[in-house]
């Protein structure tokens, strides 16, 4: 199986005229994931060409693409300055799954945005995440697909560029996915590492989670003695940032040392505590893996 999205996927691509969505779009296409629709306010009535001559239709509002394509899945590639309105847009159009990749959303836009989405009952992954994949399945976002397999390991981090590196080790390594998901790491996002985790926990084809984390705030503790308490199958964790000197800014906007918590010692410490293996590179996330899928 697979979480948040799957073969089943009906995606509309806000921001597909958009140099981000234009390009990216013809990769969620050429990957297998049911586009049905674009959304670009003014140009209703357009199409899009994608990969293998498929003609997407364009839309000037998100309902239109939801009441007439059956949309029940966006990802978001819209200005910083209107992304925000972009993602309540969809959240009111009655879209079940929202992806926002869009970085650099003002948080005060993001706080009020976050409530309007969770009142809505919608699930939100980011902003300023890479999405997820589900190999063979479909793909919403910028994962690239072509280091992915399918298979029995879920991975969810806070970091793109190292989600796709432990994905590649994975896959490298003969291990397969169910799910690759990045959650983001800004301040303020609509779905955290439990979150996640709990979806794999409730997956019968998940055997084993990667976890990447950052420094920075306290997400990763709390996920630990989550999974201490809550999941029966392996965990190998990874903390970004290990020589990153405290008070610095380092990437993402919530990856700020604030204190001996925020460090990826305490986090690795707390991981091992609470029975999550500790890779301390990307490249050694693999045995631990292997091992607690028995092989």
């Amino acid at each position: 199986m697979s979480i948040f999205i799957d073969d089943s996927t009906r995606l509309v691509v806000q921001g597909i005229t958009g140099r981000d969505g234009s390009f990216h779009t013809h990769q969620m296409v050429a990957y297998g994931t049911n586009v049905v629709a674009g959304v670009t306010p003014g140009k209703g009535g357009q199409s899009f060409e994608a990969e293998g001559g498929k003609r997407i239709p364009i839309f000037n509002t998100v309902e239109e693409a939801v009441r007439k394509e059956g949309a029940n899945a966006s990802v978001i590639y819209v200005p910083p300055a209107f992304a925000a309105g972009a993602i309540v847009e969809a959240a009111d159009a009655g879209v079940a799954f929202i992806a926002a990749i869009t970085e650099g959303i003002p948080v005060q836009d993001m706080t009020r945005t976050y409530a309007f989405v969770k009142d809505a009952g919608v699930r939100l992954l980011g902003p300023n995440c890479p999405g997820l994949i589900s190999p063979g399945k479909a793909k919403v976002g910028i994962i690239p697909g072509q280091i992915t397999m399918p298979g029995p390991v879920g991975v969810v981090s806070r970091s793109g560029t190292l989600t796709y590196e432990a994905v590649f080790q994975l896959t490298r390594a003969g291990i397969g996915q169910t799910t690759c998901v990045g959650i983001g790491g800004d301040p303020i996002i609509g779905t955290n590492f439990i979150d996640v985790l709990s979806a794999f926990g409730d997956d019968p084809e998940t055997e084993a989670i990667v976890m990447i984390g950052e420094i920075g705030g306290t997400d990763e503790q709390e996920a630990a003695a989550w999974v201490r308490e809550n999941l029966d199958i392996p965990v190998v964790g990874f903390i970004a940032g290990q020589t990153a000197p405290p008070g610095r800014r380092m990437g993402h906007a919530g990856a700020i040392i604030s204190g001996s918590a925020g460090t990826a010692e305490e986090k690795m410490k707390v991981f091992e505590a609470n029975g999550i293996a500790v890779a301390r590179r990307p490249a050694d996330i693999r045995s631990p893996i292997a091992e607690g899928l028995g092989g």
